[in-house]
């Protein structure tokens, strides 16, 4: 599955801002027009559109942390109409692999809500492991480790 990440613009704002999660899956990630609007405050927050092919059917938004210097995932958010299609494994992978072109990138992180099982599993299948730690609210952290002497892409087994 390819997807590719594309800068949030005025061609596909509205569409970005309509992408809605399946029901009950709201608790899970902040909306996109909340993600937008904080990158237009905190500018190291970068909002993209998941595009397959020229279908807009997801978004995401990365960050590398002021204060710390640490990349992480932010937000990763795939419609209702295109779940279970792989777009958030595809998307993820991307991002990791855009990541790893940056020289002073050498781990991503991210953290999610306990409950979404389906998220846990997704970020373990592409080689993320849990640190131990939480965030101030309360999630689970992962952790994604780029060698860059190495292929480094995530694994493309759909297990």
């Amino acid at each position: 599955m390819n997807v590719s990440l594309r800068e949030v613009d005025s061609e596909n704002f509205r569409q970005c801002i309509n992408l809605k999660v399946a029901d009950g899956q709201e608790k899970f990630v902040a909306s996109n027009v909340m993600s937008i609007a904080q990158s237009k405050i905190y500018p190291y927050l970068v909002p993209l559109a998941v595009y397959s092919k020229n279908e807009i059917v997801g978004f995401l938004m990365y960050e590398r942390d002021p204060e710390t210097g640490k990349f992480w995932l932010a937000r990763l958010m795939i419609d209702a109409q295109q779940q279970g299609k792989g777009y958030g494994k595809s998307a993820t992978r991307a991002l990791i692999e855009k990541l790893t072109l940056l020289p002073d990138c050498e781990e991503i992180f991210l953290s999610f809500v306990s409950e979404n099982i389906g998220a846990e599993k997704l970020y373990l299948n592409l080689g993320f492991k849990k640190t131990g730690e939480t965030s101030k609210d309360g999630e689970t952290i992962m952790r994604f480790v780029i060698n860059k002497s190495t292929d480094n892409r995530p694994p493309t087994t759909d297990n």
